[in-house]
C-alpha cells in the first residue's frame, strides 16, 4: 500500500534563506513551519548596515518578507526553537522541536517599561559585546516578532521581579518552562546559516587583546544607525574618530590552521566598509592588506572604484603581526609587500579583520544523517531523501545567492512533500 505523503515542510533557520524558502513554499499552497534558535527572525542580515547588490539597509528586504509571513496563514514560525529529534523517511518525517522559554508572552506591546525598571545588564550579543542591554531586552529595533525577551543567564527572576511589577499587560511570566513540539512533515530544509570565524584563535592579529582590533561584522554594527554608536564609526578604546584604518583580508581564511577556504564575500565587504569610512571621514587614510582580491561579477565596479580612490591604498601582502602602543592604543601592522619584497609597518587607529564565514554545522551537527564536506558545509546532495540545504549552510555566499539557493530548496522540498519527481 502506498504511503500517504505529508504535504507540509519544515524549514530550520530563520535567516534570509530560511525565510525565503518558507514564504516561497507557502505561497504556492504548502503548510510550512519555520523555526529559529534566536528570539527573532532575519539572521545575520539583521546585523548588516547595508548589503549587496543595491547596498540596501537590512530592514528594506526583511520588512517585505516579514509582511509575507504575517499575511500568510500557511506559515507558522517559532523563535528560540531547535530540532531535538528526527525519525521517519521522505514524505513522512516525525520531528521533535524544543522551545526555550522567552519569559515574555504575546501580550507584550514593546512599551519598554520593563527595561526601564530592570536593574541588571548583560553584554549585547547582537552588537558583538560592544555595548550592553538590560537582562530583559528587545533584540534590536526591527525585531520580528517585536517582543521582549529575558536572558535567563543574567536575570535573577523572583529575587528582583521589577519587570513584573511595572508591566501593566501581564506580558511577563517568569515561570515559563521549556516546551516540546511534535511535527509531521514531508520534507525538511536546513538553512542553519553561519558564524563569523572566531578571531581570538588568530594569535598574531591581536583580536581580543587589543580593543581597537575589530572584525568586519563589528564594523557593520558600528556603521549601523541602531548599532552601539548610533552609526558613528568610532574606535572602541576611547571613542576617537579614526583617521587611519587598516583592513586585513583573509583573517583566518585560506589557512589550513583556521578556515582553509575563501569565504567569497570578505573582499567585497571590506571595500563596502571602506566607503562607510570615506563617507564619514573624507580625509581618512585606508590601507587594505590582501593576498588576492576577489570581486565577482557586478562587484568588479566596487573594486575599480576603490582602486581609483587616492585615500585607499591596496597592499599585496600577508600580515605577520599587529602590535599596540599601550600608551595611545594606536596599532602597528607589520607585513611584507609581495610586490616590492619590502617589510612594511603601517600605523593605524583601528584595524578591521575580514574574518571568514564558518557554517553553523562546522561545530554543531544537525540531528540527521546528512552529508558534509571537509569544512562542515552541508553537501548539495545531502544524502537523505527529503532533506535539502539552502544559503550559507551550503557554502559561503552573499545575500543574493542565498535567496537563489533558498528558492531552489523550496522547489525540491515541495516535490518531496507532494511525492513528485526530484532531480
Amino acid at each position: 500500500m502506498a504511503v500517504e505523503k505529508t504535504k507540509s515542510i519544515l524549514v530550520v533557520g530563520g535567516g534570509i534563506s530560511g525565510i525565503t524558502t518558507a514564504v516561497e513554499a507557502a505561497e504556492v499552497g504548502y503548510e510550512v513551519t519555520l523555526i529559529e534558535k534566536n528570539p527573532y527572525l532575519g539572521g545575520r542580515v539583521n546585523q548588516l548596515n547595508k548589503y549587496f547588490p543595491k547596498l540596501c539597509p537590512p530592514n528594506c528586504g526583511l520588512e517585505i518578507n516579514f509582511r509575507r509571513i504575517k499575511n500568510n496563514p500557511r506559515v507558522k514560525f517559532y523563535t528560540m526553537a531547535e530540532v531535538e529529534k528526527i525519525s521517519g523517511t521522505e514524505g513522512d518525517f516525525d520531528v521533535t522541536i524544543r522551545l526555550e522559554p522567552r519569559f515574555v508572552n504575546e501580550n507584550c506591546t514593546a512599551c519598554n517599561a520593563c527595561v526601564e525598571a530592570c536593574l541588571i545588564e548583560r553584554p549585547n550579543e547582537f552588537n558583538f559585546g560592544m555595548d550592553k542591554t538590560k537582562a530583559i531586552y528587545l533584540p534590536h529595533d526591527f525585531s520580528f516578532p517585536l517582543r521582549y525577551v529575558i536572558d535567563e543567564k543574567y536575570c535573577t527572576k523572583e529575587k528582583c521581579n521589577k519587570c513584573v511589577e511595572v508591566c501593566t499587560y501581564n506580558a511577563i511570566d517568569l515561570n515559563m518552562k521549556p516546551q516540546s513540539l511534535s511535527l509531521k512533515v514531508g520534507s525538511i530544509v536546513w538553512a542553519t546559516g553561519w558564524n563569523p570565524y572566531d578571531a581570538t584563535k588568530i594569535d598574531n592579529l591581536g583580536f581580543g587583546t587589543y580593543q581597537n582590533v575589530i572584525t568586519n561584522m563589528m564594523m557593520e554594527r558600528l556603521a549601523s544607525q541602531n548599532g552601539p554608536t548610533k552609526g558613528k564609526i568610532l574606535r572602541p578604546s576611547d571613542g576617537k574618530e579614526p583617521s587611519r584604518i587598516a583592513f586585513v583580508q583573509c583573517a583566518g581564511s585560506r589557512d589550513e590552521n583556521h578556515l582553509p577556504y575563501c569565504s567569497y564575500v570578505c573582499c567585497l565587504a571590506s571595500m563596502k566598509q571602506a566607503t562607510y569610512i570615506r563617507e564619514q571621514y573624507p580625509e581618512a587614510e585606508i590601507f587594505v592588506f590582501y593576498i588576492d582580491i576577489r570581486a565577482p561579477a557586478r562587484a568588479e565596479r566596487v573594486y575599480m572604484k576603490a582602486l581609483k580612490d587616492e585615500k585607499i591604498k591596496f597592499i599585496k601582502g600577508k600580515v605577520a603581526k599587529i602590535e599596540e602602543d599601550p600608551t595611545t592604543r594606536d596599532l602597528t601592522v607589520t607585513a611584507e609587500d609581495a610586490l616590492t619584497l619590502q617589510k612594511i609597518h603601517e600605523k593605524a587607529d583601528m584595524v578591521v579583520l575580514a574574518t571568514g564565514m564558518a557554517p553553523i554545522t562546522r561545530e554543531s551537527k544537525i540531528p540527521a544523517g546528512v552529508s558534509y564536506d571537509t569544512d562542515g558545509f552541508i553537501l548539495l546532495n545531502t544524502g537523505v531523501a527529503g532533506m535539502y540545504a539552502a544559503g550559507c549552510s551550503l557554502k559561503p555566499i552573499d545575500v543574493y545567492s542565498s535567496v537563489q539557493t533558498a528558492t531552489a530548496a523550496a522547489l525540491k522540498a515541495i516535490q518531496s512533500a507532494s511525492g513528485g519527481v526530484r532531480r
